[in-house]
């Protein structure tokens, strides 16, 4: 019987004892840890997952998109021998940026060279076609008597080849680096026009009931009401008109000579060196895209939406 009540009591006492419930409070804490753990590493896999199959969606399209492309070209220069394949053409360019800035003289020039040049060309004829195109696009869909004044103008000039307006350039200006820039300029032009008057007759009515209202001023009005409203249209604009300036320096540079990357592939073909001809095709694409890329960074910062 003592015994039996011994150990009784001996049970208790260990039940009791604030040792043993400490361990059970860790057994229990450990555990609670070791679920955590399962449950963070399950997150951190999902969430792999989701990111793995996202760049999966975003880079297997245009990697097979590119490949379809050196699968044709590699097909085509198979059957015309004069075309150099990707691998040549491959080996052409790394020998060509090896050096992209060398100078030996005004019509040996690196390749680096001819693409600033024709990109200080683009950038001037862009900023004053964007100082000149965007407040006459805020005009002609601001008033009525400006749009139908203006509306004969533009449907006559806007169609005009980019190339047609440059011995008028040439003839004005006296020299072909200006006679560039205004073909740039000009052809430039019309995107922005168009795309900001159309935002601005897009406006709604109510806005400009409110303004009436307040008795805002035309500078309220175009700041406040207007810009935010037609940023998206004149962003676009100006997209399309980047585009089009870096489509025609290529070809106003063929015939204006000089430095600058059309004027290079001119001279590169003149030498029969169709390999350089490639890679500025690649380069005036490359070129394009990054242009077009900043724009869009540019217009997402200043959305107002």
């Amino acid at each position: 019987m003592s015994a039996i009540n011994l150990s009784k009591e001996s049970l208790k006492a260990i039940m009791n004892n604030r040792n043993t419930v400490v361990s059970k409070e860790n057994k229990m804490t450990n555990s609670t840890i070791a679920i955590d753990k399962i449950e963070t590493t399950k997150l951190k896999t999902s969430e792999l997952a989701l990111k793995a199959r996202a760049l999966f969606k975003w880079l297997i399209p245009p990697a097979f998109g590119l490949l379809m492309l050196l699968a044709i070209w590699t097909i085509i220069s198979q059957q015309s021998p004069n075309l150099p394949g990707p691998i040549k053409t491959w080996y052409s360019a790394i020998e060509l940026f090896s050096d992209p800035f060398y100078d030996n003289g005004p019509n040996d020039k690196g390749v680096g060279w001819n693409i600033l040049a024709s990109l200080q060309r683009v950038g001037l004829g862009f900023g004053l076609a964007a100082l000149v195109g965007i407040p006459m696009g805020f005009i002609i869909g601001r008033f009525e008597f400006a749009s139908k004044m203006c509306a004969p103008v533009i449907s006559l000039l806007r169609p005009v080849s980019p190339l047609a307006w440059l011995p008028i350039g040439l003839l004005v200006f006296k020299a072909a680096n200006p006679a560039a820039i205004w073909v740039i300029f000009i052809s430039a032009v019309w995107p922005m026009i168009i795309n900001t008057a159309v935002g601005v007759s897009k406006v709604p009515q109510d806005y400009m009931n409110v303004a009436k209202v307040l008795n805002l001023s035309e500078w309220k009005i175009v700041t406040k009401i207007l810009f935010p409203y037609v940023l998206p249209y004149m962003m676009t604009g100006v997209r399309l008109s980047i585009g089009v300036a870096w489509l025609v320096i290529v070809a106003a540079e063929m015939l204006t000579g000089g430095v600058g990357i059309g004027f290079w592939v001119w001279d590169e073909w003149n030498n029969l060196n169709v390999e350089h001809i490639i890679i500025a095709i690649f380069v005036v694409g490359i070129v394009g895209l990054l242009l077009e890329v900043v724009l869009t960074q540019i217009a997402k910062k200043f959305s107002y939406e």
